[in-house]
């Protein structure tokens, strides 16, 4: 095994949190009871995905306003909310209040660009303002803004008997200093590192400079860094998909093995036009993942990890993988469980 150059500091696991649409509440369900599971086990951080018209979290909001009722510890976290979805002032006060409820637990992570399939989903989504909604950077700004204190309109004072605020209310403080944002090109990497964002890395990233997965993301880490206030010293934390086995069933050895050969095709080349290049899932012993991460260019930058689950896998299967990581894998890294 190799060693180190550093211990793992901040481990972290994501889920999508599927359900069954004829079940809804179940999936909900165990997607809390996983994020419970993940406080127990040490986790740093619980982050869960964010879906529209999909069977998965659709409001991961409330999702984690319910886990920080169940939770005292961990950190609790969204990757990510696309913002072209939200409108930043009321998306400022819903975060604000399970920061709060959470005392401080909540690290937000949100993305720009407009929202899939836009031409279908337009008439619903901003029927009268599609042309002229912003879905760039300046929506981030925006909503920094709110959560920074900043005002919000002119008018403020006593009217009757209701108390008015130019604030968006309830204020967190320390919540904009928790604010992640999901960066896949170099451009992004650049733009969050000048505005002194957190960066979350993921499985997918933009082949802009080569064709090879760890590489890119290497680039841009750096990118985000040379840009950032605190240079080396910023915040970022690597997404992939690992699924150890060290106490997996046969069964499951095999679904999970099937699961990885299934997308490995698309790992090849980069995908579509905006050449997407998705990194190859991690499957196999807590020691082989562990050698396969620290040869990883993207690992060797980070000390903090949000190892991703796969999508479409059984409530037990995630709580092996869980486990797993947590007992075999991360120590592995050098990582230690919170008391």
């Amino acid at each position: 095994m190799p060693s180190p150059s550093q211990p793992l500091r901040k481990l972290g696991f994501l889920t999508i949190g599927l359900f069954d649409p004829a079940d809804p509440a179940k999936g909900h369900e165990s997607t809390l009871q996983i994020i419970e599971l993940g406080e127990q086990l040490g986790f740093d951080g619980a982050w869960v995905r964010h879906r529209h018209l999909q069977h998965g979290i659709s409001s991961p909001v409330a999702v984690l306003a319910a886990a920080t009722q169940r939770t005292r510890r961990i950190e609790l976290g969204t990757a990510v909310i696309p913002l072209g979805w939200e409108n930043p002032l009321r998306l400022a006060e819903d975060l604000a209040t399970v920061d709060l409820l959470s005392g401080g637990r909540l690290n937000p992570g949100l993305s720009v660009g407009r929202p899939g399939h836009w031409d279908r989903i337009a008439p619903a989504l901003y029927p009268d303002t599609a042309e002229a909604e912003d879905f760039d950077y300046r929506r981030v700004s925006r909503l920094l803004g709110f959560l920074k204190g900043e005002p919000a309109t002119d008018f403020s004072g006593v009217e009757g008997i209701e108390v008015y605020s130019d604030r968006v209310q309830p204020v967190a403080p320390g919540l904009a200093d928790r604010v992640w944002y999901g960066g896949g090109s170099l451009r992004s990497a650049r733009w969050a590192g000048g505005q002194g964002l957190n960066l979350l890395t993921s499985n997918v990233v933009r082949a802009e400079e080569s064709e090879d997965f760890a590489s890119i993301q290497r680039s841009q880490i750096d990118a985000f860094r040379a840009h950032h206030p605190e240079g080396p010293r910023a915040r970022v934390s690597q997404g992939l998909v690992v699924v150890p086995t060290d106490s997996a069933s046969p069964a499951q050895r095999a679904k999970y093995g099937e699961y990885a050969r299934a997308r490995l095709p698309r790992t090849a080349t980069p995908q579509g036009p905006a050449r997407m290049m998705f990194a190859p899932d991690l499957v196999g012993t807590s020691a082989e993942i562990a050698e396969r991460l620290y040869a990883h260019a993207g690992f060797q930058a980070v000390d903090e990890v949000v190892f991703a689950l796969p999508f479409s896998f059984d409530h037990q299967d995630y709580v092996q993988i869980l486990t797993d990581i947590a007992t075999h894998l991360a120590p592995t890294l050098g990582w230690r469980p919170t008391p």
